[in-house]
């Protein structure tokens, strides 16, 4: 896959207090790739970094293969915080001064309104709209020049339910075609149903970088049960790919690497003439693992 963004070692600091550490990662042509973390973790530092707003105090960082630039920039669309427009002003007119910003025309301001859903509305004043309809019209401005990277700096912040539903279907819609996106969210649910891959920070820190699904299978775990516990503790020691084996109860509760089903560890087990009274592939949510990475000790 060809490599959009690379970073490597980005700190900076506010006086004591450390708003990114260390951190580095890789984003890939068309990924949606989520930033996640509580208030606070460093994701909107970081993405000021990205586009040239904030000075890193080390660490480089690399757009498209190449030492970052204002043409790498111009082919970047962004959005950080809350957006700005003139409420005195339609969508149309509001999307012209971001066409004059940008150095392109107003012919694609037609396109990108109905893209996001606000064509029927473009004559209408910023005031009159919605958060919703707001926070399209952010997406709008984003879009405006075909930018082949789009970044989102926690794109549903504020919106009620159905708001939140219709901005990530259309986060969904723009992922379809091909256009790589950046995602920073402090919303699980946001992350999980939009993005192809996450890193978690907290402090700062990166805690986990990678595919979503790489993340979902370390939340399987098997429960097992004999008459001999102690046997089967041993037992399961001897198995090269159980990784954790820990008591809750009467239970063991066991992770693996993946290789075998609880079939064949169950197959194992009777070879090595252990009855099991009790099997069961138990399923932790993945909020429950991503509220492990946080709670553990950096």
């Amino acid at each position: 896959m060809q490599e959009v963004l690379k970073i490597e070692g980005l700190t900076k600091r506010y006086g004591a207090i450390r708003a990114i550490d260390g951190l580095s990662l890789e984003v890939q042509k068309g990924q949606v790739f989520g930033i996640l973390g509580p208030n606070g973790s460093g994701k909107t530092t970081t993405l000021g970094i990205l586009l040239d707003i904030t000075r890193p105090d080390r660490g480089t960082f690399s757009w498209f293969g190449q030492k970052p630039t204002h043409l790498a920039r111009r082919r970047i669309g962004a959005t950080l915080e809350s957006p700005v427009f003139y409420p005195y002003l339609s969508a149309i007119n509001n999307l012209k001064i971001i066409a004059n910003i940008k150095g392109i025309g107003y012919q694609g301001i037609d396109d990108v309104l109905e893209l996001v859903g606000l064509y029927g509305r473009r004559h209408s004043k910023f005031r009159t709209y919605s958060l919703g309809m707001k926070q399209r019209l952010a997406i709008a401005s984003v879009l405006m020049g075909d930018p082949e990277v789009l970044i989102f700096d926690e794109p549903t912040n504020g919106l009620d339910p159905q708001g939140i539903a219709e901005i990530r279907n259309l986060i969904i819609d723009l992922a379809r075609r091909g256009q790589t996106i950046i995602l920073a969210s402090h919303l699980l649910d946001e992350v999980q149903k939009t993005c192809s891959h996450v890193a978690i920070l907290r402090r700062g820190q990166k805690l986990f970088s990678g595919p979503i699904s790489a993340l979902s299978k370390e939340t399987e775990v098997l429960e097992l049960s004999s008459d001999d516990p102690e046997k089967l503790a041993s037992a399961l020691k001897e198995i090269d790919e159980i990784t954790d084996i820990k008591k809750e109860g009467n239970l063991l509760l066991v992770n693996s690497r993946g290789r075998f089903t609880a079939a064949e560890l169950n197959g194992l087990l009777h070879d090595k003439g252990i009855m099991l009274s009790h099997l069961n592939l138990r399923h932790k949510s993945l909020e429950q693992e991503v509220l492990k990475l946080l709670e553990e000790p950096a």
